[in-house]
């Protein structure tokens, strides 16, 4: 799951108004900013020239610090509660603390038998992956959903706020893409540095463009 992802973080707008986009982004991606360091730390390990599924190109060997359900909970406690600690708003707590969780919630449909519940268990999957079109079909459908409702929750006041999005939606779809048809990545290393660099321009960006688009719904409360 990739744009998936994204998508929960337009859609979050609509209930968290009042938070950045950017933020909202985090929350929904934020284990996989955290998996990059996990794996040249060594604590967690991918495969990089095979998969089980047919969608992916990574094997996802062990990762139960960033991507278990256990964990997964306790990261988004830990980004909702520094979030309200500085904003006091609480529309936007909820909104990252289940922005973050979805992420586990995503992966657990598409991936295959290889997400533990907590560090050490058993591990689920449902295996969306194993089919391409399926899996392409909901991703998309899931992006268009949060663009909708991101565009009707907000208005662009200037030429940033308009192309600034468009832009942004055409790079998501051009690493989508990419990442599926293109070939096998070079090494974990090459994998860890894309997500570290990667991530933040992607985030950084929503902020930019979020900034110069204006509300059509209330601010929450």
């Amino acid at each position: 799951m990739f744009i998936g992802h994204f998508a929960v973080g337009f859609a979050s707008k609509r209930f968290a108004p009042r938070t950045n986009l950017g933020l909202l982004m985090a929350a929904p991606v934020f284990l996989d900013l955290l998996w990059p360091f996990f794996l040249l730390l060594g604590w967690e390990k991918v495969g990089t020239d095979h998969s089980n599924t047919r969608f992916s190109r990574f094997d996802f060997v062990s990762y139960p610090w960033s991507h278990s359900l256990l964990m997964a909970v306790v990261w988004a406690t830990a980004f909702a509660l520094v979030y309200y600690a500085i904003t006091r708003y609480r529309a936007g707590t909820v909104a990252i603390w289940i922005g973050v969780v979805s992420h586990w919630v995503l992966d657990w449909t598409t991936h295959s038998v290889d997400l533990p519940l907590y560090p050490g268990s058993q591990k689920v999957g449902l295996g969306l992956w194993n089919s391409i079109a399926g899996t392409m079909i909901i991703e998309l459908l899931l992006l268009a959903i949060g663009i909708w409702m991101y565009v009707t929750a907000t208005r662009a006041r200037d030429r940033i706020g308009h192309y600034g999005l468009l832009g942004y939606i055409a790079v998501l779809l051009l690493i989508y893409i990419s990442d599926r048809f293109g070939g096998p990545a070079p090494s974990v290393a090459a994998v860890a540095w894309s997500g570290i660099i990667g991530f933040p321009i992607l985030l950084l960006w929503a902020w930019w463009f979020d900034r110069h688009r204006v509300l059509l719904v209330g601010d929450g409360a």
